[in-house]
């Protein structure tokens, strides 16, 4: 079943992706018309470009899987029950609704929970920084003319602090907003978007389980008030952090209980820190923006 779901999610992505390069190789926005936001009658009528899409889909599937196999390896060390890694297919803006592991074990003390729940994260930004980096500089200015077309895109990014700085570097001068961003970079910025949500401090997310194994006490009053940031962040920049409250709210705002032991030591504290600093390099209030 893993595997069914994964060549699924391949064929879905590959088909979001041949779209995403056949507008960016004629200098079209990405998200413009019919055949940008569903692209599979398109690719029924163009099979011969499909190969086109393998960079987005081969790259997203790539980070997507290395933060899934994180865990699960974490998992395998702590000899923790836990399904392999399954993706989800889905005729989506990019082809996928991402992918999971279900741990069928409860955790026997906050060292294994630290480590599954920071494997994944440190896992799938290893794979990010380079896939962006690369996409970035891959990536081009907008010519002016065709500025005022690309600002009705259906669908744009917004630009946390680590996309600007590489963006910055990478382009000295040229605002990132006028950026057409290639397909390995909006890959990236993927990438970006989910290690940032999976990292919010609460409940059963990756930066709940790391923040319990690190206090329980904290866990509990972040979880609230994640939630209730949360709330707030979807009222007044993207609707999407509403499906994020709910899934803490779903939670109970909790997290399973997990038995007590000696502190965690210096360097499992060092790594959440590192992790703290991923989530606010890679936050921005408004991740994805239709129309900008």
């Amino acid at each position: 079943m893993a595997l069914l779901l994964f060549l699924l999610t391949l064929l879905t992505t590959t088909v979001v992706g041949s779209r995403l390069q056949y507008n960016f190789n004629r200098g079209a926005p990405a998200y413009a018309g019919n055949d940008d936001l569903f692209p599979f009658p398109w690719i029924w009528h163009h099979p011969a470009l499909l190969a086109l899409g393998l960079p987005f889909s081969l790259t997203l599937l790539s980070i997507l899987l290395a933060h899934e196999l994180g865990h699960y390896f974490a998992c395998c060390h702590y000899r923790l029950d836990s399904t392999c890694p399954m993706f989800l297919p889905a005729p989506t803006l990019i082809g996928t609704m991402g992918a999971f592991i279900r741990i069928k074990a409860p955790f026997g003390d906050p060292w294994e929970l630290f480590d599954v729940g920071v494997a994944g994260p440190l896992a799938g930004i290893a794979l990010t920084l380079p896939a962006l980096l690369y996409g970035l500089a891959l990536s081009h200015p907008v010519p002016a003319p065709q500025a005022a077309v690309w600002r009705q895109q259906w669908l744009a990014f917004g630009w946390p602090p680590l996309a600007q700085w590489l963006a910055a570097w990478l382009h000295p001068g040229v605002a990132p907003q006028a950026l057409a961003l290639s397909p390995v970079a909006r890959a990236g910025f993927l990438g970006l978007l989910v290690t940032m949500l999976n990292l919010i401090p609460g409940a059963q997310l990756d930066g709940g389980h790391i923040l319990y194994a690190v206090s329980p006490r904290a866990h509990r009053i972040a979880s609230w008030a994640s939630l209730a940031a949360l709330a707030a962040a979807g009222w007044l920049w993207w609707p999407g952090w509403y499906v994020f409250a709910i899934f803490i709210a779903a939670m109970r705002v909790r997290h399973p209980y997990v038995p007590p032991a000696p502190r965690l030591g210096p360097g499992r504290i060092a790594l959440a820190l590192v992790a703290l600093a991923i989530f606010v390099l890679c936050f921005t209030p408004a991740p994805l923006l239709t129309p900008y």
